[in-house]
């Protein structure tokens, strides 16, 4: 059975990177694009938000049935640190709700809010063993609820290197400005 702890302590570094990535993103900069078809930084906090709270839901939707029995073969996906590489544009298939987008400290209060509820939930799970547990990600493939978790962090990885792309896309402008 893998380690909740070490799924605990993922989250908890991965949020640290995205926290400091946002740090330095101004308030005035917060909900603007940096170019056509790029996010603001309020756009990417509603999306991690509300993806967390789509896992976390099925998450807790799944193992309230007995796990269903999966192929081997079906349980190959693609490795999870894929999420984290910014080489190539992803669409998500969760569409962004712009009602979520809001100012810098309401989003930070609402993610928190969401891990919150996310560590409580990996608590109240612990000591059982969900290994069994699997649903499709629509990129990588079947998942089971570990490393359904473990991709929530990298994930947020995965944004905070967009953040970080979206103040250096700032800076730029401010310098030609």
């Amino acid at each position: 059975m893998p380690s909740l702890n070490s799924i605990r302590e993922h989250l908890r570094i991965t949020r640290e990177k995205l926290l400091r990535a946002a740090d330095a993103v101004s308030g005035e900069q917060w909900k603007a694009s940096p170019a056509p078809g790029s996010w603001s930084a309020a756009e990417v906090f509603a999306h991690l938000t509300m993806v967390e709270r789509v896992i976390l839901g099925g998450a807790d939707r799944i193992i309230q049935e007995p796990p269903q029995a999966v192929s081997l073969l079906a349980r190959l996906h693609r490795p999870l640190w894929l999420v984290t590489m910014r080489v190539r544009r992803v669409e998500s298939p969760i569409p962004l709700d712009p009602a979520q987008v809001s100012e810098k400290e309401a989003a930070l209060t609402q993610l928190q809010a969401i891990r919150e509820r996310t560590l409580v939930f990996l608590e109240e799970t612990s000591g059982r063993d969900y290994s069994g547990y699997r649903w499709k990600h629509p990129f990588l493939g079947s998942l089971n609820f570990y490393e359904w978790f473990r991709l929530v962090g990298n994930h947020e990885v995965r944004h905070a290197k967009q953040i970080q792309e979206t103040v250096e896309k700032f800076q730029k402008l401010k310098h030609f400005a």
